[in-house]
């Protein structure tokens, strides 16, 4: 069976992804083709990707599978909530509702624009409740037999959070919590009241929220327990001013861009620790509900790294996976394998220990490209060696190696990498490569083998995904890594899932006595990460890095 998953709403990160018997084969957002972050379009783009990966044509799919239930559903929910008045509704809105939701009504809910650019596909059609699609996306992936499953979304079709119970191979929906009441919600109006971008820039709260301290109550906005109840009204305010709810409570919004100050502060801390309570509240009630220990997450909120690290170093876990994609653009996971699911089937299963899922390009393929540039570069027999010497002499890398990451985290195929050992090197790749705020927090890449000697819990972490402490002794070490808190977002690197990557890291190891490196994603602020050697070569000169390892080859400033 071959089966193409889709992740397409209007709303944002389209997706796909193509699967053979079960397996994933290929995977991507097509913001990383268009080059126009979290793009809502059909994924025309990302849809021939898959197909060409996988040499397949689109006669030969059997299931064409998109992760949202036709629009109607969300149509009728949406009618549902200003009627009831659990949501500020208007004549605007009701049109605003309606014009979207016919919108999509009209494209078949995604049939009718596959079918204009894929005329020869015999595939069946299947649209799948959004929360499944999230909640396979997570268990399928786990290695788990028997998991708590939790979505924790902005909102899907009308659920906000669900729990499922997945065992041999099935998942049972045990309850949902419909939207407007929804965690996803109260963290992204708040991201917009502190002047960033909602469902978009959420990282910058969570790494502002260390500056800050206890002290604003929000209780007016969630309560945080059995397991959280969110106002939706005064969130959502008004259609002329959405925010207006939080300004009549906490005063005026931050204006974008400008200056952060202690109420700011204040404020993302306890937003962030508003969420953290909620998670962990959901967390508890999983594993009463299921009477399991295993927990699978997915969904926007299941970003949250600091979170997710929370939960997992709570003790109310034995075993954590947060799906590496887990927002939106990770729904095209669930999708195409929901239909093994059919007549009472089994899901296939298996461990996901890597997201490598999308383009490679061959040595051949980098070289015409920089030939096509006249650059200068210079062919290494060991890029892994050449990168760590660098590395140790205080340059600033790019790193564009082998099949890109699925999802929102560099993972050491797409990457930009500098020695963590140097307390200046925050500052210096905030400022003068990645051009963005000056607060926010860089990664440590470490090979999985010494993580217990750098980090107190949450030493299994190969997607980057948890947030934990580093040890005491070690922040002097690893200064550049290690946020204000103390805390770290580690990515646990194997040598037979990364070898290159890995090997990189050791041979810094060795010349350094520091076996870790700072990887933050290729990408400049406001744009999707690099896919083509051609974006890595653009980023590259459009930045202050000082080298680019490209393939086997060395370009240098």
């Amino acid at each position: 069976m071959i089966s193409l998953g889709l992740n397409y709403s209007e709303m944002h990160d389209s997706s796909a992804c193509i699967a053979r018997d079960g397996e994933v084969l290929f995977a991507i957002a097509e913001e990383r083709l268009s080059r126009q972050k979290h793009d809502a379009r059909f994924p025309e783009l990302a849809i021939r990707a898959c197909l060409d990966f996988a040499g397949v044509q689109p006669q030969q799919l059997d299931h064409v599978c998109f992760g949202w239930p036709p629009a109607t559903a969300a149509l009728k929910h949406d009618l549902k909530c200003m009627a009831t008045g659990s949501v500020p509704g208007n004549y605007v809105d009701l049109v605003s509702t309606l014009r979207r939701n016919l919108s999509f009504t009209r494209q078949q809910n995604g049939e009718k624009p596959f079918r204009a650019r894929f005329p020869a596909t015999r595939a069946t059609f299947r649209f799948i409740d959004h929360h499944l699609a999230h909640a396979i996306s997570a268990y399928a992936f786990s290695g788990l037999d028997d998991a708590a499953v939790l979505v924790l979304d902005g909102r899907g079709a009308w659920e906000a959070t669900s729990l499922w119970h997945g065992r041999d191979g099935r998942l049972e929906h045990i309850w949902t919590i419909p939207w407007p009441n929804s965690l996803g919600l109260f963290y992204a109006q708040f991201t917009h009241y502190l002047g960033f971008q909602p469902y978009s820039d959420e990282w910058k709260v969570m790494g502002l929220a260390p500056y800050g301290e206890a002290g604003i109550n929000l209780r007016d906005f969630i309560i945080p327990d059995n397991p959280y109840k969110v106002s939706a009204r005064r969130l959502l305010g008004q259609d002329s001013s959405p925010l207006a709810g939080i300004v009549d409570q906490l005063g005026p919004a931050r204006v974008p861009e400008t200056q952060i100050d202690t109420r700011h502060k204040d404020l993302a801390f306890a937003v962030q620790q508003s969420c953290e309570d909620a998670m962990l509240a959901l967390a508890v009630a999983a594993v009463e509900k299921t009477g399991c220990r295993n927990l699978c997450l997915a969904g926007g909120v299941a970003l949250n790294s600091k979170a997710n690290g929370k939960i997992a170093a709570s003790g109310l876990v034995d075993h954590i996976f947060v799906q590496p994609a887990a927002s939106d653009d990770g729904v095209c996971l669930g999708a195409v394998l929901a239909p093994y699911m059919d007549n009472g089937g089994k899901l296939p299963s298996h461990k996901m220990r890597h997201a490598y899922l999308g383009s490679a390009s061959s040595d051949e393929e980098i070289e015409k490209v920089l030939q096509t540039y006249k650059l200068r570069a210079t062919h290494v027999a060991d890029p892994a060696a050449a990168a760590a010497q660098m590395l140790a002499n205080g340059k600033i890398l790019g790193w564009f190696q082998g099949r890109m990451e699925f999802g929102p985290r560099a993972l050491g195929a797409r990457s930009i990498l500098a020695d963590p050992r140097d307390p200046e090197m925050n500052a210096k790749v905030n400022n003068a490569v990645k051009f963005r705020e000056w607060w926010r927090p860089f990664a440590p890449s470490m090979l999985a083998e010494v993580a217990d000697e750098y980090i107190e819990s949450t030493t299994d972490s190969p997607f980057m995904i948890l947030t934990a402490q580093v040890r005491p002794e070690k922040r002097a070490v690893i200064p550049s890594v290690t946020h204000v808190d103390g805390s770290a977002r580690p990515q646990t690197v194997e040598r037979d899932v990364n070898p290159l990557y890995w090997r990189l890291i050791r041979e810094f190891g060795d010349r350094t006595g520091v076996p870790v490196v700072m990887n933050t994603s290729f990408n400049l602020r406001g744009e999707p990460i690099v896919c083509t050697p051609t974006d890595g070569i653009r980023t590259f000169f459009s930045s202050g890095m000082d080298a680019l390892v490209i393939g086997s080859f060395v370009v240098e400033k």
